[in-house]
């Protein structure tokens, strides 16, 4: 029946682009549409009639009644939920008739959610299966828990969320275990933390132990659900197997740079443990597929990252609550949580740096991949296969995207190592930043030298010489400030450690490179010059004056002599006027012929009596 993936999406659909008020509305539209559907609906302007309880009769008949009663009790706890944000942000807060107010909302929802749940457990009739009465219990334990936290009852509340807790956690095995584990860190967990503070329950104690001694175990039938469905579910197996992490090997202590502090926050060291576990699986991962593709490889590594991260937010949360207690810098749970804060902040740093490093291909992306391999071909005359290998040439659009990528890569490495010089107690620590500069180094070294790569592909052989030779001081720098390390061992997952054989493999292979562009150089720049002067026309000197001569002066080719016929820039003014004064053979000159007519002109003015002048419009007028 879907019922805690029904709820789930309802509220994710409504609280993206809204809040409570939204989903409570939402609700009302979509209960009215389910009571059409099963033709209870009051008409227009009909008489209303009390509607009557959801029987098992009615499920079995049609599973709509199921979604009916779950969106009458959303309903309910959407407006209560949306009551409580309204005043909650008040200067009163929120008043002892706007609380009230609040638990009876809640308080019907949970009516509801019971009813469900007694409709559902006449399996015989319903058919209903054990998953199903389940969800609907610990529906009914989340929603009721809710109503006992706005109460205060703190006992009552965690073994509510304690039974929800172990429902939800023994249905992570039934195959739709992301659904429960967000609920689970997001709702029940942080709601049960808050119940045992409020009942002197110590910080240190996990949650799933908590949650294990809050379990009701007198009701019989539960129990024998949840063993159903999930045998190690109260005892603490299941626990072991999500990535909340198992709280019988969780670590007491965590270490960094040769301190070793005491984990005072139980989710801190589930987090921790969640990372070694992660750890492992990783290594066994890499070492099973050798010839793995990089993206595959990189794949390997969202498990360790996921559980890193979860152990940075647990720190971080942990630290934001005793600041919020008003505990100062200088107490020794304070300094503890400082220094976990930059063990985890870097723990999660340097597997970043290694799916980086894998992402980049052979020696961190250092050897020159430019080639993909052929279509495995098969004989079509024959049954066996024949397959063909081989390595065909990439075109120079295809390399330059993928040297592209690798700076990228580098880029975001480099962000990395910058990030860790800002965790606390870093900076202080002057062995530590002198690994650091040399991890900068190399990876800054890389960086070059793929970007040199792909000038000297267009043909820039001259800026792929400057960068090589860039990549090879960065080079030399990260020898001498990176103390000797032995490599790593075989079939370790990649981190930020580098070691000084890798260190030593890319500053060979980076010498090889200077010189070989230093030959490509100087045999580009003398084929230049062969060019320029196998095609160049000799220039006299006297045109090459804004020229300084770097080969010399030819004093034999100062002036061109005898000097040939060419064109000289003139001002069209001068044209014009000269125009008026040239003579050809056989023609007037127009400056004379000009004259007479003025001259003729002239003469039979005189001639000729005046004639009257016209005035007005087309000589019209006065």
């Amino acid at each position: 029946m879907d019922i805690t993936s029904f709820v789930l999406q309802g509220r994710d659909n409504a609280l993206v682009y809204g809040d409570y008020s939204t989903y409570h509305s939402q609700l009302s539209k979509r209960l009215l549409s389910s009571r059409k559907k099963l033709g209870i609906a009051t008409r227009n302007r009909g008489k209303f009639h009390k509607t009557e309880a959801v029987t098992s009769e009615n499920i079995a008949e049609n599973h709509e009644y199921v979604h009916l009663l779950l969106l009458t009790s959303e309903r309910a706890w959407a407006q209560a939920m949306s009551i409580k944000a309204a005043h909650a942000t008040g200067r009163k807060g929120i008043a002892g008739r706007t609380k009230s107010h609040i638990i009876s909302r809640l308080n019907r929802a949970a009516n509801t959610a019971h009813g469900l749940v007694e409709a559902l457990s006449e399996t015989a009739v319903s058919g209903a299966s054990t998953s199903d009465i389940l969800e609907a219990k610990a529906y009914e334990a989340l929603i009721v828990g809710a109503m006992q936290f706005e109460k205060r009852v703190w006992h009552p509340c965690l073994q509510s969320y304690a039974v929800s807790r172990v429902i939800y956690t023994a249905l992570t095995t039934t195959g739709k275990g992301d659904i429960y584990k967000d609920l689970l860190a997001d709702t029940i967990d942080p709601s049960i933390r808050y119940a045992a503070y409020q009942l002197k329950t110590p910080r240190t104690i996990p949650i799933p132990t908590i949650a294990h001694k809050a379990f009701p175990d007198s009701d019989a039938t539960l129990v024998q659900q949840i063993n159903q469905v999930d045998p190690g579910a109260l005892s603490g197996e299941s626990d072991a197997k999500t990535s909340l992490g198992n709280p019988d090997k969780a670590p007491d202590t965590i270490t960094w740079r040769s301190r070793e502090v005491r984990i005072e926050d139980a989710q801190i060291a589930l987090a921790w443990a969640s990372v070694n576990a992660a750890k492992q699986n990783l290594t066994e991962s890499l070492a099973k597929g050798k010839a793995r593709s990089p993206r595959e490889a990189a794949a390997a590594y969202d498990d360790i990252l996921t559980a890193t991260q979860n152990a940075v937010d647990a720190t971080k949360q942990a630290i934001d609550e005793l600041r919020g207690e008003g505990v100062a810098q200088s107490d020794p749970r304070m300094q503890s949580l400082q220094i976990t804060r930059t063990a985890v902040n870097f723990e999660m740093i340097s597997w970043r740096i290694g799916r980086n490093r894998v992402l980049t291909g052979e020696s961190d992306g250092a050897v020159e991949e430019h080639g993909r391999s052929k279509a495995i071909k098969k004989s079509e005359t024959e049954g066996d296969e024949n397959e063909e290998s081989g390595v065909t040439e990439l075109p120079i659009s295809r390399k330059l995207t993928k040297l592209k990528e690798k700076a990228a890569l580098y880029d975001g490495t480099l962000q990395n190592l910058e990030s860790i010089k800002e965790l606390p107690g870093v900076a202080a620590d002057q062995g530590l930043s002198d690994k650091l500069s040399a991890f900068v180094s190399y990876f800054s070294a890389l960086k070059a030298l793929s970007v040199a790569r792909s000038h000297a592909i267009i043909g820039n052989v001259a800026n792929a010489l400057a960068l090589i030779q860039h990549a090879f001081d960065r080079c030399q720098f990260a020898i001498n400030q990176l103390p000797t390390t032995p490599a790593g061992a075989a079939g370790s997952p990649p981190n930020i450690e580098v070691s000084s054989d890798s260190l030593k493999q890319l500053f060979d292979l980076v010498h090889g490179e200077l010189r070989r562009h230093q030959a490509i150089v100087h045999v580009d720049n003398l084929r230049r010059q062969e060019l320029a002067k196998s095609t160049a026309a000799p220039v006299p000197l006297v045109e090459r004056l804004h020229q300084y001569p770097a080969g010399g002066v030819d004093l034999a080719n100062i002036v061109e002599f005898p000097p040939k016929k060419a064109l000289i820039p003139v001002k069209p003014i001068f044209l014009d006027v000269a125009w008026n004064y040239i003579s050809y053979p056989g023609r007037t000159p127009v400056a004379a012929a000009v004259a007479a007519q003025t001259s003729s002109a002239s003469s039979e003015t005189v001639a000729e009596p005046a004639q009257p002048q016209k005035r007005g419009w087309f000589g019209f007028g006065r």
